[in-house]
Formats: C-alpha cells, sequence, structure tokens
C-alpha cells in the first residue's frame, strides 16, 4: 500500500513537472474563452462589441461598460468581469455564479445552469486576462433618469387572467 501511494505521488509529480497540469490548465482557459463568445458574455461585458460584429481587442474584453439598460428596475450596467473574478477564489465564483439573481437584462439563469466544469472553466479564462478597466457605475433604482447611454427597455405588457 505504501509502495503504491509512493508511486501515485511520484507519477503527479512528474506529471506536473513536464508540463502536464499546464497543458490541462491552457486546455481549459481556451475552452473558457469559447464558452465566453458562445454565450453571450461580451456582448454586455465588453464595450462595442456587439456593435462591431462580435469584435473587440483583448485589452477591452469583460471591462465592464458605461451602457447602461433601463426599464422599470431601474438602470443596470454590466459588471467588470475582469475585476470581479480576479478577486475570487475559484470555489467563491462557483458559489456566486450558482446562487446569483441579477436585474435585467443579465441571464442570471443561464450562469446558474452551467456546470461546475464550464465555470471553471470561464474562471480560469478571465483570470488569465488579468485585471483591467475599472468598476462599473453603480445600478439606479427606478425613478432616478441615468446620465449616459441606455438602452431602455419598456415596461411588460400586463398579464391578463383568464376568469375560472
Amino acid at each position: 500500500m505504501l509502495f503504491r501511494t509512493v508511486c501515485t505521488l511520484f507519477a503527479l509529480a512528474l506529471g506536473a513537472a513536464s508540463g502536464i497540469a499546464h497543458a490541462d490548465d491552457e486546455a481549459q482557459r481556451a475552452r473558457g474563452r469559447e464558452i465566453l463568445f458562445q454565450s453571450g458574455c461580451h456582448d454586455c461585458h465588453t464595450p462595442g462589441f456587439a456593435a462591431n460584429g462580435g469584435e473587440a481587442p483583448e485589452a477591452a474584453w469583460l471591462v465592464g461598460d458605461q451602457l447602461g439598460w433601463n426599464g422599470p428596475w431601474g438602470t443596470t450596467y454590466p459588471t467588470n468581469l475582469r475585476l470581479r473574478l480576479n478577486d475570487m477564489s475559484r470555489a467563491q465564483w462557483l458559489a456566486f455564479a450558482k446562487a446569483m439573481k441579477a436585474r435585467p437584462p443579465m441571464p442570471y439563469w443561464a450562469l446558474n445552469r452551467m456546470s461546475d466544469a464550464d465555470l471553471g472553466a470561464i474562471w480560469l479564462a478571465v483570470r488569465a486576462l488579468g485585471k483591467a478597466g475599472t468598476p462599473a457605475p453603480a445600478a439606479l433604482p427606478p425613478g432616478v433618469s441615468p446620465q449616459g447611454p441606455v438602452v431602455r427597455f419598456p415596461p411588460p405588457p400586463q398579464v391578463v387572467k383568464a376568469a375560472r
């Protein structure tokens, strides 16, 4: 038993020394980058991304935006993910992503349903970009007029329940 444990530890150390662990992290970072594109994170969290047909310099990726989203909930601004995720451990990020509830237009339900593996890959990808940018503006409550540019959502239509 002791011999098997020593051999296992030696094999793990040899794998780490030879770059196997590094190669796996690199593959996960690449996967995370792809998930960020496919899930639409850049659409809001990278300035000008959607307006430029899905193109933005990597230096601008996920730094949040000054463009607000205004509706009956008030005004929200896309968070600077590079600051937020670089201040979180992997475990903190997983717990946050699984439990977060956000105001529109953030599709938090999609993030809540992601697997730990996908969320871990996103965390690695964003952390690899490093900290950049400034925090997003604070959200504004309903009735407070935003000062900068916003996308305005009309109030939702009234749902009339049929009488039974």
